[in-house]
């Protein structure tokens, strides 16, 4: 019986592939559930659901435009799209003080707003289109670099909460009393010999 064992990865985290240190997502449907794992808070919770909706959306958008470009099928999708973005946008302009700090906030707001002006240009019929301008290749590319940047936003926001918590922790030593914080120290000193 040969078994081969997983690395373990912290549920917050991707898995990477050992060959090219690369993530291993390898559709939307990976990345939403990737998402559901990596709670950090409530805001994060909130954040993870409402870019998972968009994920599964995407799914759905890039596998019809893969059959079929026809506006009469393909544009109710991206019609639905364009719901999902804003009630996501709306989700992240209302998030707290701590993300709207960060300088990816800013930057995933733009992929966003982008990711909306293109879709409405991809809506816009030319006088004799019968299809959408956009292929699921295209689609595929702008929604990955969409979500990519919000992925990077939960991780500089997780990278936030584990600096605070440190931060916690290291003004409890400030309020130890003295022979408390001689204990801590002598303990320190043997750990790092």
């Amino acid at each position: 019986m040969n078994s081969v064992t997983q690395p373990f990865v912290h549920p917050s985290r991707l898995a990477v592939d050992e060959a090219t240190d690369l993530p291993t997502l390898h559709s939307f449907g990976e990345l939403s559930d990737f998402l559901r794992g990596a709670v950090a808070d409530e805001d994060s919770r909130m954040f993870s659901e409402s870019m998972g909706a968009l994920a599964a959306q995407a799914e759905v958008i890039a596998a019809q435009l893969q059959v079929d470009r026809h506006r009469d099928r393909a544009a109710p999708l991206l019609m639905d799209m364009l719901t999902v973005l804003r009630e996501h946008r709306g989700m992240v302009v209302n998030l707290g003080l701590a993300w709207r700090g960060l300088y990816e906030y800013a930057v995933y707001l733009q992929a966003l707003n982008n990711f909306r002006v293109l879709i409405g240009q991809w809506l816009r019929p030319g006088p004799w289109d019968e299809d959408l301008a956009v292929t699921a290749d295209d689609f595929a590319l702008i929604a990955w670099r969409t979500l990519g940047e919000g992925m990077l936003l939960i991780d500089m926001y997780e990278q936030w909460l584990q600096r605070e918590q440190h931060e916690e922790a290291g003004s409890a030593l400030g309020e130890l009393e003295p022979p408390q914080l001689k204990r801590v120290l002598q303990w320190w000193q043997k750990l790092r010999r």
